[in-house]
């Protein structure tokens, strides 16, 4: 009788252990890659301590973050099957859905502001004004070159400026020698590299509330929005062009793997928030709003659950 109870029990604990190691391993083989833009830009700041909450919370390989141009390309890789999740500005993603209706959104994270940047003495006052002129438009295949030449095209000025294809950093310095006149970047608030070189006031942020009823015609994922003047040491604010920023997973991915990767998210909002401020809009209940890109069915059930 004895021997049959420790023979049962052994059975039972061997039942148990492998039940506990399947929970245990339910991820552990899965790997991951996060499209994340430059190492200069939001997307890469956040990809990092994202990276580390998903390597905890789904004990798996810390997942690989990749350095990219930026949306078009992330949204590409993801595509392509060579990256797993990707950052993506909304107006992009919803140019691509038009054509790829296998993307699928797991979260909107956080808005990215619209910058038309021009030396504090230049006499530029508005786009129009740019006629002529020299403009960096952003990193090659990046979405600040994307939605830079949609609103030069709305502005009439395709064809009668001089773009050139520069990140942020050389943006700056490009502006500041008098290489360029004018650049555009597109960003949280505040973007900190933008904020750390306008100390002194040589930056000036110019308006575009007069394109915005032809922007929003384009897209219904644009929106308006005030730039505070406190946010970069200007004079007066100014109104710019707000653009969502999303993270798309293929919809090929397991419901179980998008729903652990949504509620690692927002299990690490303070991680994120503290690389970067533009985090710390990210949030459960906008974070459903990614018309017109469908939320992940893995996804929509994390969602589903937190109204329970």
């Amino acid at each position: 009788m004895t021997s049959r109870r420790w023979t049962r029990g052994l059975a039972m604990a061997a039942v148990l252990l492998l039940a506990l190691t399947a929970c245990t391993a339910e991820f552990g083989d899965l790997r991951l890659r996060i499209a994340a833009g430059n190492p200069g830009g939001v997307y890469y700041k956040l990809a990092q301590p994202l990276a580390t909450a998903w390597q905890t919370g789904l004990d798996i390989d810390r997942p690989q973050v990749l350095q990219t141009q930026g949306s078009p390309d992330n949204v590409t890789k993801v595509l392509a099957g060579e990256a797993d999740v990707a950052f993506v500005a909304a107006d992009v993603a919803a140019d691509r859905y038009e054509t790829r209706r296998d993307l699928r959104a797991l979260a909107r994270i956080h808005d990215d502001y619209l910058h038309v940047v021009v030396r504090t003495d230049s006499p530029i006052r508005s786009v129009s004004q740019l006629s002529g002129h020299r403009i960096a438009i952003g990193s090659p295949a990046s979405g600040v070159e994307y939605i830079a030449k949609k609103l030069l095209a709305v502005a009439g000025l395709t064809g009668s400026v001089t773009t050139t294809l520069r990140g942020l950093d050389d943006s700056v310095r490009a502006l500041l020698s008098g290489e360029v006149d004018a650049f555009f970047w597109s960003g949280g608030l505040p973007t900190p590299k933008l904020a750390e070189y306008n100390t002194q006031a040589t930056l000036r942020l110019v308006d575009i509330a007069d394109l915005m009823p032809k922007m929003q015609a384009l897209s219904p994922v644009y929106s308006t929005s005030t730039i505070p003047a406190s946010m970069y040491n200007q004079l007066v604010p100014v109104t710019t062009l707000v653009v969502p920023n999303f993270l798309v997973v293929p919809q090929s991915m397991p419901d179980d793997v998008a729903e652990a990767l949504v509620r690692g998210l927002f299990d690490a909002r303070g991680a994120l928030a503290s690389a970067n401020p533009a985090a710390l809009s990210i949030d459960v209940h906008p974070g459903i709003e990614t018309q017109p890109i469908p939320l992940h069915p893995g996804a929509l059930r994390y969602y589903r659950a937190q109204k329970t």
